[in-house]
């Protein structure tokens, strides 16, 4: 497998290990050090989680939360066979409310040697707000990031 094949593999298992609640794979996804960043997050919301812990810490609830699908991955050609560059879509619902989370996303992953090291992720907070009910920032980052 190429290097950019192995980065995208990366990915599409990402998708995969998510969308079945598979957060400790999911986690084994990342370099020990790897980050998560969220440049469009709510003020209350986290920019980035950085390293494995805090990782799973930061997802772990992510099953209980939201029963997803993704679809339509577009994967875009970049000249660092280690970038990978991908447009999504979720389709589902949050399960505290039964409303429907169809997210649209794009992704910027950086890996190293088939891990993930730095995932900038780009969502809209206010499809998540509104699927969860949540009415502010934190109320949102409350509901994702609950016990």
């Amino acid at each position: 497998m190429s290097v950019r094949e192995t980065a995208q593999q990366a990915f599409k298992n990402h998708l995969e290990y998510l969308s079945s609640g598979r957060i400790e794979e999911w986690v084994d996804l990342f370099t020990d050090d790897g980050v998560l960043e969220f440049p469009y997050g709510p003020a209350d919301f986290p920019k980035k989680v950085e390293g494995k812990q805090a990782l799973f810490d930061y997802m772990r609830n992510f099953p209980e939360h939201f029963k997803v699908e993704f679809v339509d991955l577009r994967f875009h050609e970049t000249i660092d066979p280690t970038l990978v560059i991908a447009e999504f879509t979720s389709v589902g619902q949050a399960l505290s409310t039964g409303k429907p989370y169809n997210q649209t996303y794009i992704s910027v992953v950086e890996t190293a040697e088939g891990k993930i090291s730095r995932y900038v992720d780009f969502w809209n907070p206010l499809v998540a707000a509104e699927a969860l009910n949540a009415t502010g920032d934190s109320s949102l980052y409350a509901a994702f990031d609950a016990s």
